[in-house]
This record gives structure tokens, C-alpha cells and sequence, in this order.
């Protein structure tokens, strides 16, 4: 593995141009303005490389030259430690494991729901699923109203994290509520950012159209 990985001399992720977690990685990278290659992977497509380094053949899979990382939670995190500036994540051990449990509950509470989307359920399944996340997101509606970012001043990885969600709300034609309008002003301010347009894909940019 070390030896594929040592050939390479920029940072490299392999990354899908549809897959939200992919997006967020590359989120992270544009963020940080790193430089790096991307090498898109294509539904059902695993380069012969890919399967070398990462044992689940995944992606995103980053490659620092000897180092290879897959999970995009794992991914976004290491970067924010090699490349300091700007700081994704709060300093104070308190605040950052805030923010480690957030990102947890947003995998958990709506990754799942867009993973369970994205396998195509039947028509009263998906209606279903629409509305459990349609839900989750009025619910913390609020909160958007006391901070410009999610429970923060400044942009963090945790609006790495609720980005691409947002991003595809019209892909899996679900429109918030009136009393969720915070959660549309918040998006809105997310996808203007240049990190956000310079992460997306062409796929991606015509998920939001």
C-alpha cells in the first residue's frame, strides 16, 4: 500500500461526483483552498488502485502521500488538523466535542434517511422518508435564527456536514415548511460561500437547479 501511495506527489482523493459525502470532503478541501487532484469514480466503477489502498473500496479515499484515509468523517477531521487555517473546529475541548456530536447526529438522523433515498424505496416508503427528514430539519429550525452557521458565528465542519444534505433537498423533492424558512436562509447562505460552488460537481450543480 505504502508504495502505491509514495508514487504520488500531490494529496489525491478519489471521490464519487454524486455521493454527498464525497461532496463534503471536497467541501472541506475548496474551504482550505488545498491542493489536491481528484479522481472521480463512477457508480459501480472501482480503479484497480482504489481497491489497492482501501480495503473497503470506498470512497472518498484520500491519499497524503503515504498516508490513505477513508470515511469522510475521518478525512474532514485530518484535514482540519494538517491545514490549520482556516480552523474548522473549536479549540476548547468542550465546543469541538459539541461539534463532534453534532456531525454525529446529522449522520445519524439524516445521512441515513438520504442513504435510504438514494436505494430508491418504493413510493410509500420514500413518502415516508421525505418526511421524517423534512421533519428533522423543522425541527431545529430555531436554531438558525441565533447564529449565521449551525450553532456558531463562524463556519465549521459541521456546515461541511449539512451542506450537501441541504444541497439535494430538491432531488428528493422535499420543500421545508414556512416555519422553516430559517433553515432555507442558512442553506442559501452556505451555497454562496465560493468553497461551496468550487466543491460541486457538474452532476451536483444540476441537483439544486
Amino acid at each position: 500500500m505504502a508504495s502505491i501511495a509514495n508514487r504520488r506527489s500531490a494529496m489525491a482523493l478519489y471521490s464519487s461526483a454524486t455521493s454527498p459525502y464525497s461532496h463534503r470532503t471536497r467541501i472541506v478541501l475548496a474551504e482550505k483552498n488545498i491542493n489536491h487532484d481528484i479522481h472521480d469514480v463512477g457508480e459501480g466503477e472501482r480503479p484497480e488502485d482504489l481497491i489497492d489502498l482501501n480495503p473497503y473500496n470506498t470512497v472518498p479515499t484520500l491519499i497524503d502521500r503515504d498516508l490513505v484515509l477513508y470515511d469522510s468523517r475521518i478525512i474532514m477531521e485530518y484535514l482540519d488538523e494538517r491545514f490549520p487555517h482556516p480552523p474548522l473546529m473549536p479549540v476548547d475541548p468542550v465546543s469541538r466535542a459539541n461539534s463532534k456530536l453534532f456531525m454525529y447526529r446529522i449522520d445519524r438522523d439524516m445521512y441515513s434517511v438520504l442513504d435510504q433515498l438514494e436505494d430508491g424505496p418504493d413510493s410509500r416508503v420514500a413518502t415516508k422518508l421525505r418526511k421524517e427528514l423534512r421533519d428533522s430539519l423543522t425541527v431545529i429550525a430555531p436554531i438558525f435564527d441565533q447564529k449565521p452557521y449551525f450553532m456558531s458565528d463562524e463556519f465549521t465542519l459541521v456546515d461541511c456536514y449539512m451542506a450537501p444534505l441541504l444541497w439535494r433537498l430538491p432531488k428528493y423533492k422535499i420543500e421545508l415548511p414556512a416555519q422553516a424558512r430559517s433553515v432555507n436562509t442558512y442553506a442559501e447562505r452556505l451555497f454562496s460561500r465560493e468553497s461551496f460552488q468550487m466543491s460541486l460537481s457538474e452532476i451536483e450543480r444540476d441537483m439544486n437547479s
